[in-house]
């Protein structure tokens, strides 16, 4: 029996449950990971990645599961989709976690420059005191108190009615503040904006763009065609490439291995979906440090590196119009390379 590793604290109770859930069915089963991995054409390692809560399974993976183990899979796809609504929720929090994260840091830049400009006059108030000049009506940064007009005597622009005296100039005392009133209406306005942004972003992410008054509903009337897609496969062509197969729901029972060839006793193979319309390599049998690369003509995918304790390793996604335009490359750590024809 695997001994599991303790799975995250951060994850969602919801995939947290469901994880738990695939670990007792494995146990059950009595399979290793290796042979979970032979019977269902998810690679070695992509199954510990689900088991261990560090990747959400695609819907194709946990329908191999079933299968292996006996298991019916209508209940065991219906935890798989409100773990995949969990693990959604989850990814939203973080994207708007990390746009409040920069909006802060950009805010905080523009602060930098948003103290008083050098060389800034002062004024005496009604005590003698020094006051500086600042532009009335203009609030602060965050936590910082809108500034009071000065009530010294020296001639000036008042916002509520003209100079006391038509002789005495009343233009120069904008200057004294109007850098650093400039400066705080641009932070001002970066605040309003960032909130603007954040609040947007949780409108179509919450939303997602259903409301019948929207006038952006006609746009998203090409995406009827994504329900033609098999279940979990989330990407074609283009849009696949330098993404997980697995991850995206491509490999399993969509794909085949058109190519294959062996390098000293490792088997290197050409991964291909029709169905996605990509392609990647992938090797078995192999020991850390063999490495694995895809090949289409003048592109080239990252190589997959096998890792400690691993016999497997596969590349990320090619969008490749057939299957024979891809050869994949293996070079071992012995210093032994070759490829599929």
């Amino acid at each position: 029996m695997p001994r599991w590793r303790a799975l995250p604290d951060e994850l969602d109770p919801q995939v947290k449950e469901f994880a738990s859930q695939l670990r007792r069915l494995v146990d059950r089963s009595g399979l290793g990971i290796a042979a979970l991995a032979d019977r269902t054409g998810y690679s070695k390692t992509s199954w510990e990645r689900y088991l261990n809560g560090r990747l959400l399974a695609p819907k194709g993976a946990i329908v191999a599961l079933a299968e292996v183990t006996g298991t019916n899979p209508v209940h065991l796809t219906t935890m798989w989709e409100l773990a995949e609504r969990a693990w959604s929720r989850s990814e939203m929090r973080h994207d708007m976690t990390m746009e409040a994260i920069r909006i802060s840091q950009a805010r905080a830049a523009l602060g930098e420059f948003g103290g008083p400009a050098a060389g800034t006059k002062q004024a005496g108030g009604k005590n003698g005191s020094a006051t500086a000049s600042r532009v009335t009506g203009v609030a602060g940064p965050a936590g910082v108190s809108p500034t009071v007009p000065p009530q010294g005597s020296a001639p000036r622009v008042d916002q509520f009615g003209p100079p006391a005296s038509p002789a005495a100039p009343a233009a120069p005392a904008t200057p004294q503040g109007g850098g650093g009133g400039r400066r705080r209406l641009t932070m001002f306005l970066a605040g309003v904006l960032g909130a603007a942004i954040v609040v947007l972003i949780a409108y179509v992410l919450t939303n997602g763009g259903d409301d019948k008054g929207n006038k952006a509903e006609p746009t998203s009337a090409p995406t009827t065609s994504a329900p033609q897609l098999p279940a979990g496969v989330q990407c074609v062509g283009a849009d696949c490439t330098g993404k997980d197969p697995e991850a995206m729901g491509c490999g399993g029972d969509l794909a085949d291995s058109p190519a294959t060839t062996t390098v000293g006793t490792v088997t290197v193979q050409v991964r291909y979906s029709k169905t996605c319309k990509a392609a990647w390599a992938r090797v078995q049998g192999a020991t850390p440090g063999d490495s694995v690369q895809l090949k289409a003509g003048a592109k080239a995918s990252k190589k997959g590196l096998v890792g400690d304790a691993d016999t497997d390793a596969y590349t990320p996604m090619l969008a490749v119009g057939s299957a024979a335009e891809a050869k994949a490359c293996a070079t071992l750590a012995s210093g032994q390379k070759g490829c599929t024809e």
